[in-house]
Parts: C-alpha cells; sequence; structure tokens
C-alpha cells in the first residue's frame, strides 16, 4: 500500500496557512519534504510536525521551543523526555497566563471603579437639583485617585 503523500499546495489550504509560512518551516529544517525535480513532497510525518508547529504557536511557543520539543520525539530522551519537557512548559505558559489574567482583571476592576466615580460626578455636575457650580479654577468634587 502506498503512502500517503501531500504537496505544499494541499498542506497549505488543509492548515489555512500561506506557502511561504511552510518554505519558512522547511528553511528551519522543521519539516523536510522530498523533492521530485522542484516539487515538494510532504509525507505523513511532515504533515504531522507542521501540524504541531501550528498548534505550538498558538499556544504561544517559540520556533526554538516548538523545534527542541518536535527534536525530542526523533533521539534521546525520545517521546518520555519529550513528553516531560512539554508537561513542563505547560505548566510554565499557564502560570505566566494565569498571572496576566489577574492583571488583566484587577486593571478591568481599576477601570469600573473610576468609571462610576466619573460617572457619580457627572451626575452630580449635570443635576439641576445638586449642588451649584463652582467658580471658575475651583471645584466642588474629589479628584478620581482620592
Amino acid at each position: 500500500m502506498a503512502r500517503r503523500t501531500w504537496s505544499i499546495s494541499e498542506l497549505a489550504r488543509e492548515f489555512d496557512v500561506t506557502l511561504r509560512t511552510i518554505r519558512f518551516y522547511e528553511d528551519r529544517q522543521m519539516v523536510s519534504p522530498a523533492r521530485d525535480g522542484q516539487r515538494r513532497i510532504y509525507s505523513e510525518r511532515d504533515r504531522v510536525r507542521l501540524q504541531l508547529i501550528l498548534r505550538g504557536r498558538r499556544l504561544g511557543f517559540s520556533l526554538d521551543e516548538i523545534s527542541r520539543i518536535i527534536d525530542m520525539y526523533d533521539s534521546p530522551p525520545g517521546e518520555d523526555g519529550q513528553l516531560r519537557y512539554l508537561l513542563a512548559e505547560i505548566d510554565h505558559r499557564r502560570e505566566d497566563l494565569l498571572r496576566r489574567r489577574a492583571d488583566i482583571e484587577q486593571t478591568l476592576a481599576e477601570l469600573d471603579d473610576l468609571e462610576r466615580r466619573c460617572r457619580s460626578d457627572l451626575d452630580r455636575l449635570l443635576d439641576p437639583a445638586g449642588p451649584r457650580r463652582a467658580a471658575p479654577g475651583r471645584t466642588t468634587h474629589a479628584h478620581p485617585d482620592q
């Protein structure tokens, strides 16, 4: 039974990337298609590697990290080492994202508080039954940072 192969166009279409992207990964020796003259012929191994590269990029891994992870499969420490390394990297990535999320949540809470203060001050200024406006150069409301 003949093994399935893909052209660069087929892989580009399947993974929704440009031909240039795939050639870039080839230049970095992350995929290594066979050649038939000028035509590139990608094996199942190349297809899986491309899939792993693209997944790694979506997860925020650098190309060097992705290369290291992928190459571990074919050399010592093998798949066991590859998986252990990947699990450690996942932990680091998750910790970083959780820190970022906490920072974002804190910033959003501060923005909510500042917005409430600004709206309250604006409502007070626009309320005809409220206190009269201060003379120019004088304010009657607290600064939002107080």
